[in-house]
């Protein structure tokens, strides 16, 4: 891969892999550093990467980028304390992307991952497969799996109003 080649693979697929990212991660700075690591790691390895392969190796470096970041926070977080007395009131009702994002977050990271890649972001099972490291045939039971999760928990009245 040229440099020309490398800025191209950036202004094309920048935006598209933030976006995979920033939706498992739910925080954007952690995206941006996920992202700007994936883009570096890509620059480092330019010599041995194929322009027409660019995409799906990015998505795959990203990946890994990010289950890395999802292992690293899980180990340094801090339990917050529950305050019996906090209580919630005025849900919003019909707010469908909070309940999605809600739905979403309920899977686990390798579900979410599948769903994002393939609903939202349009892979197909063989590049989704090379993007996770799973091979095609997990990937479509792990992804049925997730819209049956998703299904049942936006078909209850109580998670949607």
């Amino acid at each position: 891969m040229t440099e020309k080649e490398y800025n191209e693979c950036v202004r094309n697929y920048a935006d598209n892999v933030f976006r995979f990212i920033v939706k498992n991660l739910r925080h954007e700075e952690d995206a941006r550093d996920v992202v700007q690591s994936a883009f570096e790691k890509l620059w480092r390895n330019r010599n041995e990467v194929e322009n027409v392969k660019s995409k799906s190796y990015l998505f795959t470096i990203a990946y890994h980028q990010m289950i890395d970041h999802i292992r690293k926070t899980k180990r340094i977080q801090l339990k917050e304390e529950f305050n019996a007395e906090t209580k919630v009131y005025n849900k919003q009702a019909n707010n469908m992307k909070k309940v999605l994002e809600e739905a979403l977050a309920r899977l686990s990271e390798t579900q979410r991952s599948l769903v994002l890649l393939k609903d939202y972001e349009g892979y197909s099972y063989e590049e989704i497969g090379q993007i996770t490291g799973l091979n095609e045939s997990q990937v479509k039971v792990y992804l049925h799996r997730a819209r049956i999760q998703l299904k049942n928990y936006l078909v209850k009245p109580e998670n949607v109003c």
